[in-house]
């Protein structure tokens, strides 16, 4: 799944907006920059655990899906 700047729903509910994506200066490993839309704080997360499945009620799902608005 690619990353882009929009509103993502996060499965446990809560909505965030990727602000940017960077590349981890030595590992050059994609970097999500993130910012909760209820508390404005901000985050960092790799771009694969971004991406993750996790299991929500029996099911995989996607940990945040989204990209609503993006650019």
């Amino acid at each position: 799944m690619s990353i882009e700047k929009g509103i993502y729903e996060h499965f446990k509910g809560g909505k965030y907006e990727v602000l940017a994506l960077a590349t981890h200066h030595d590992t050059e490993e994609r970097i999500v920059i993130y910012q909760s839309l209820q508390d404005g704080k901000v985050y960092v997360r790799e771009e694969t655990m971004f991406s993750e499945l996790v299991e929500k009620e029996g099911q995989k799902v996607l940990l945040l899906k989204g990209g609503y608005g993006g650019f």
